[in-house]
Parts: structure tokens; C-alpha cells; sequence
């Protein structure tokens, strides 16, 4: 998994980024494109914002693989999300600062 936030000193098209369709609680579509992945106890994690509100939050979910196929997770475990988000939010804090 690489470790990679979307801003202006990537240098890749982001017009070219998977999209993925998730329906949130209410029923309702939003086009998510993932923009950075990272390990939290030897598993894979993904953050997903809305293609159309980058301004929003993003979104985490577990990567679970089966085979060669790999898809997203949502975390309902109260217990690992805390332990994820307080993951994340260091790895950010670490950028920020260097």
C-alpha cells in the first residue's frame, strides 16, 4: 500500500483516479475517489472523498482482500475505528510537521 495525500505537489492526473460508488446511510450515491491508503496493525485502510464536495471529510475504510480481488469495508467496530482514525490522524500530523 502507498502513503499519499492529494494536493498540489502530486504529480500525477487525478482525472484518471477510481472511482467508487458508495451509498451512505440515508440511500444516498456519492462518487468517492481514494486518495490515500495506509496500514494500521498490518491492515490495509483507504480514504475516500466525494468526488463532487472535496471539501467534505473523508471517508475510511478497511481494505479487505479475498484472493486476487480487493474491496472496501466499512469499519462498524467502534474499537477499531477510534483506533484508525487516531492512526491517521498522526500519520497527518507527521507530514504537517516535516
Amino acid at each position: 500500500m502507498s502513503e499519499h495525500i492529494h494536493d498540489e505537489s502530486c504529480d500525477h492526473d487525478h482525472d484518471e483516479e477510481d472511482i467508487f460508488v458508495v451509498t451512505d446511510k440515508d440511500g444516498v450515491e456519492h462518487e468517492m475517489v481514494m486518495v490515500y491508503t495506509f496500514e494500521a496493525d498490518n491492515q490495509p485502510y483507504a480514504v475516500l472523498l466525494d468526488r463532487n464536495d472535496p471539501e467534505a471529510d473523508g471517508v475510511i475504510f478497511r481494505i479487505e482482500e479475498e484472493e486476487e480481488d480487493a474491496y472496501l469495508e466499512s469499519i462498524e467496530d467502534e474499537e477499531e475505528w477510534e483506533r484508525v482514525v487516531k492512526i491517521y490522524n498522526q500519520i497527518i500530523e507527521e507530514q504537517a510537521a516535516e
